[in-house]
């Protein structure tokens, strides 16, 4: 990889279709700068063709991009563009291999039951591929996540809207308090290099090898815990009943997604706790089928036409439905409740959502109420209860007046919870399981039951003391405090606590604010802060960090997808994120129906300045510094002057704002005194697309309103999306001209 080259990821879904329109423009205009803009295809469909080679003909195959960008960000001269990119569901999956083989891709079904060696190796190598399998590959580095001040302040000046809060709202949090991760974790400083294997030893004292061996480092966080399936199914139990008796919609709130094995088996329990009596009387035939509550309600009742007893089954379902409480809804108009799919409402986007809608989600007339929040692990759920508490006493955040909660997370290495997922395991019986090293040695011993969640999870020891330093960075940079969101009567958090205080003592903290409190106490000083106007810098670990970096910016500026994260890598390199992608498949819906594209690009506008930046600070390219600097003029520019895309056909979409920011990007380069060559060769491409300009719009609004065939949702034709997403000849010509 050269110093002079960026790698932009090619994702999924919307932020892949403006690609197509941004990247020709970011390409030409890096190019004047010596800089070589290069794209790495970590798309899910990308990834799936290429862990399937040996079922495809040698023109279909591609390399791992993946793989080599994972090799990348250990270089220092690493420097990464990484737009959001699906992390998959086991239905998703399902959906892009049917994609892929009506496309002539002869790749394998997904394996439900794998009864052969074969079999095995593929249910394994897709869920190699399953939930957030791109992030922990990229993120050598922890992460430093903040509003831009151009942001920030067009948020202030055009403030989005907030629901009204009563105080008589009904709204509440539930929790468990025992017999969860958190209540049953232990935790332990590994004192020397080792390797750790995590096995289940039955009653009659045999042994099954779980995973292993697994190499640790000396001075590693290793952790231990179970989520205990009775337990779980009477908390559940609980719950249900208490919403429906206290007259609230029951909603679940869990990441599917990022925690790819524990959470999809919680939500399985949800959705048999929910129907009791369905599951009972026809739970057998349904697993028989392969119809898995794992997978939600929208694969169970596509599957029911196929059975016998299909229709009592679906007439039981609808008989529970009436007599339990209301759900809460993904789609009130389609029916498509919380339990249809594991993946379709995730917790750090879904409870910022509910907050800034009044404490409020949908029921199935299509209509606001207030909810009960099922988050069953108690490791953070507590923070969102202060929150709705905060919000009932002193009613809805301002966006014109509230100040920022900046986060700096802890996530280099797979940190914590999201690098569990190769050890954690649902128990198939009874037994006790035993961690031990490689003297045999056992460092964990845990009694479990038959359908337990065990889980363990590591954090070395090198990324806390660059988290460390990082935070300590940042609050002298800014001058606001800094506060380690850490519960000592958590035990990892303990461990992790006297890790940040002995690397805390190698920095100089003269005059700053740092301190450590439990979550609970961090957020609720956090909310006051904000109520006037102060900012407090949230140090956090990787759940945490991926929790708050949507809940604040949603509320302080309507979405996540507008904030700077940049990724310092440890090794010396640069990962620069952009933003949140939970919105978008409506995105590309509405695209395939009207040809209007309604995602933001804002996120990218921004991760590319910081980019530009890195790679000028490197390399001593100070064309690359000049790109930087009117990058970050053109975008103030852009929001000064509102070109996001619009709401509704008519207005500019994505690939007008795109022109928009080339027509201001171009303007301010013309216009800088740093580089006369640089500025006399854009001021031609400004007067061009300044002349041009009305010519330009009507060319990109005259071919809204009708279907576009893009070939694929999963993996579009690449002809077809170019065209659709560069409508406009005139622009293309100038900027072919560069």
């Amino acid at each position: 990889m050269s110093e002079s080259t960026i790698i932009y990821t090619h994702t999924d879904e919307a932020p892949a279709l403006a690609t197509y329109s941004l990247l020709p423009i970011v390409s030409a205009f890096a190019a004047q700068a010596g800089v070589t803009v290069t794209t790495s295809d970590i798309s899910l469909a990308g990834r799936l063709i290429a862990n399937f080679p040996e079922f495809l003909s040698p023109d279909q195959r591609i390399a791992d991009d993946l793989a080599t960008l994972g090799k990348e960000v250990l270089l220092p001269e690493a420097n990464i563009i990484k737009l959001p990119n699906i992390s998959a569901s086991i239905p998703q999956i399902k959906s892009v291999i049917a994609e892929l083989q009506s496309q002539g891709f002869a790749i394998p079904n997904y394996p439900d039951s794998p009864e052969t060696d074969d079999e095995r190796d593929i249910q394994t190598r897709y869920k190699k591929v399953s939930g957030s399998a791109v992030n922990p590959v990229l993120r050598e580095g922890n992460s430093d996540r903040r509003a831009p001040l151009s942001v920030k302040k067009y948020a202030q000046k055009h403030p989005h809207s907030m629901g009204a809060w009563s105080p008589d709202s009904k709204t509440n949090v539930a929790h468990m308090t025992h017999g969860d991760f958190f209540s049953n974790e232990v935790s332990s400083v590994m004192p020397s290099d080792d390797s750790l294997t995590i096995s289940l030893i039955s009653a009659d004292g045999s042994s099954a090898p779980l995973r292993g061996p697994l190499a640790v480092l000396a001075g590693e966080i290793v952790d231990a815990t179970k989520m205990e399936a009775a337990a779980l199914d009477a908390f559940l139990q609980e719950q249900i009943a208490r919403a429906k008796s206290e007259g609230v919609l029951f909603s679940i709130h869990l990441k599917a997604t990022m925690m790819k094995v524990s959470d999809p088996i919680m939500f399985g329990h949800v959705v048999r706790a929910f129907f009791p009596k369905t599951f009972s009387q026809f739970g057998g035939e349904m697993a028989n089928a392969g119809l898995n509550p794992n997978n939600g309600l929208a694969g169970i009742y596509a599957g029911l036409d196929a059975l016998a007893n299909g229709e009592a089954i679906k007439a039981s379902f609808a008989s529970e439905l009436a007599d339990g409480p209301a759900l809460a809804m993904v789609d009130s108009d389609k029916g498509i409740t919380n339990l249809h799919a594991p993946n379709d409402v995730i917790v750090d986007a879904s409870m910022p959502a509910m907050i800034r809608s009044s404490g409020h989600m949908w029921n199935a007339a299509g209509q606001e109420a207030d909810t009960l929040a099922v988050l069953p692990d108690a490791s953070y759920a507590g923070i969102y209860q202060v929150a709705l508490n905060d919000c009932r006493r002193f009613g809805a955040f301002d966006p014109a007046t509230m100040g920022s909660v900046p986060n700096v997370g802890l996530m280099a290495q797979a940190a914590e919870e999201y690098g569990s997922h190769d050890k954690t395991f649902e128990i198939p019986h009874d037994g006790t399981v035993v961690v031990t090293n490689a003297a045999g040695e056992a460092v964990f011993s845990m009694p479990v039951a038959q359908h337990d969640i065990f889980r363990m999870c590591q954090t070395k020891d090198v990324p806390i003391a660059d988290w460390v330093k990082l935070a300590v960075n940042r609050a002298r940079l800014t001058g606001d405090p800094a506060i380690f969101w850490l519960d000592e009567d958590r035990a990892h958090d303990a461990q992790v606590i006297a890790k940040v205080r002995r690397y805390l003592a190698d920095h100089d903290t003269t005059n700053l604010q740092i301190d450590i409190m439990a979550p609970a106490d961090a957020i609720g000083i956090s909310l006051d802060r904000i109520r006037k106007g102060l900012n407090t810098i949230s140090v956090t670990g990787n759940v945490l960090r991926d929790y708050l970096t949507d809940l604040f910016p949603i509320m302080e500026l309507g979405t996540s997808a507008k904030m700077l994260s940049i990724v310092p890598l440890i090794n010396g390199g640069g990962l620069f994120e952009t933003g949140a992608g939970g919105s978008a498949p409506k995105h590309v819906q509405q695209f395939e129906q009207e040809n209007y594209l309604r995602w933001d690009s804002l996120g990218e506008f921004l991760a590319l300045a910081s980019s530009f930046e890195y790679l000028a600070q490197r390399t001593g390219n100070a064309r690359a510094q000049v790109l930087a600097d009117t990058l970050d003029r053109a975008t103030g520019r852009f929001l000064d002057a509102d070109r996001s895309p619009g709401r509704k056909l008519g207005t500019i979409d994505n690939r007008g704002s795109h022109i928009y920011l080339a027509i201001y990007w171009a303007d301010e380069l013309a216009q800088q005194g740093a580089d006369a060559d640089l500025a006399s060769k854009f001021a031609v491409i400004a007067t061009q697309l300044a002349d041009a300009e009305e010519k330009i719009v009507q060319e990109l609004l005259a071919v809204q309103g009708s279907p576009v065939d893009l070939g694929g949702y999963f993996r579009p034709n690449v002809d077809k999306v170019a065209a659709a997403m560069r409508p406009s000849p005139t622009f293309n010509q100038i900027l072919a001209s560069l």
